[in-house]
């Protein structure tokens, strides 16, 4: 009996032994280990995640470029054209942030927030045609980004007139609310109505001042619109060269559709064409009326010649 409690005793005392000596190894593997580095903090695994995700990721970016008008003029079309290129993005919807004091009120963090998520590298555009004849928006743009490039489009004033007004009937008489015939509107008593917003809009010389005033005369480029609808590729490539961007817009990315009447995009085997407000017929406007709004827009026309170095064939 007493030599099993021995051995019993014998046998404890070796498996104590030899448990203190595992234990002593595991705490030395534990505090040194000459084959792996210790494992990183989470902080900085999260400091290295986030290093790269934000060079990589997208990010919503004040727009490098704004398309300021003019109203009428062609800058749905500019604006689709424009995001042919692959280094671009563009606003989606008018943001009227500098022209409408209710969003300009809610500050850049706002504005920035309407733009579209863009990579590194990529230009982001945005278009607003009400900003060209708004006196407050020049300043207001220069204080957002003074090396902002700004893209002008116009067209013969008389037309884009006529379209202006177009416009303003079809949504009233959408809304099913009466509206007066364009002659009336534009003569009083026989001569041209100054009050008349939409010829106000067509005095480009007079908005152009403003931005002159602000920004230097290479910083804003002027986009032919008739040139753009008649053939958009020489338009385009004009603009990638104002924007910096390397030419890949294309005349393969432009067919003409005989039944809109128009060109279209293609890209990448899709077509895209612009919606059934484009294109609408103009409302009727008298020859007489016509003629004397041609008269009356000659001087002015030859002031804003003057001011971007160049003419157009306009009435």
């Amino acid at each position: 009996m007493l030599w099993t409690v021995l051995l019993a005793l014998l046998v404890l005392l070796l498996l104590q032994t030899q448990l203190s000596v595992c234990l002593r190894d595991l705490r030395s593997g534990a505090s040194v280990s000459p084959l792996h580095s210790p494992p990183p903090s989470s902080s900085s695994t999260s400091s290295a995640s986030s290093s790269s995700s934000s060079y990589n990721a997208t990010q919503q970016r004040l727009p490098g470029a704004v398309i300021i008008g003019v109203r009428k003029g062609g800058t749905r079309a500019l604006l689709e054209m424009l995001n042919l290129h692959p280094d671009v993005e563009v606003a989606k919807a008018e943001v009227h942030y500098f022209n409408v004091e209710e969003h300009f009120r809610r500050g850049l963090a706002w504005y920035r927030a309407q733009m579209p998520f863009t990579l590194p590298g990529q230009l982001t555009v945005e278009k607003t045609p009400g900003y060209f004849a708004a006196p407050q928006v020049p300043v207001r743009v220069w204080d957002m980004n003074p090396a902002v490039r700004l893209l002008l489009i116009v067209r013969d004033p008389a037309e884009r007139l006529v379209s202006d007004y177009t416009q303003v009937l079809h949504n009233r008489l959408t809304q099913h609310k009466p509206y007066q015939p364009l002659d009336e509107l534009l003569l009083h008593e026989g001569h041209i109505n100054h009050g008349y917003k939409a010829l106000q809009r067509s005095l480009y010389h007079l908005h152009l001042a403003r931005w002159l005033e602000v920004f230097p005369r290479e910083q804003i480029h002027v986009v032919d619109g008739d040139a753009l609808i008649r053939d958009p590729f020489p338009e385009l490539r004009k603009a990638e060269r104002f924007l910096d961007l390397p030419p890949r817009i294309n005349p393969s990315n432009f067919y003409f559709n005989t039944t809109k009447g128009f060109y279209c995009l293609l890209s990448a085997g899709h077509d895209k064409c612009l919606d059934e407000s484009k294109g609408r017929p103009h409302a009727p406007l008298s020859a007489q009326a016509l003629k004397k709004l041609c008269r009356y827009f000659r001087k002015p026309n030859k002031r804003f010649f003057e001011m971007v170095g160049r003419s157009f064939s306009w009435c």
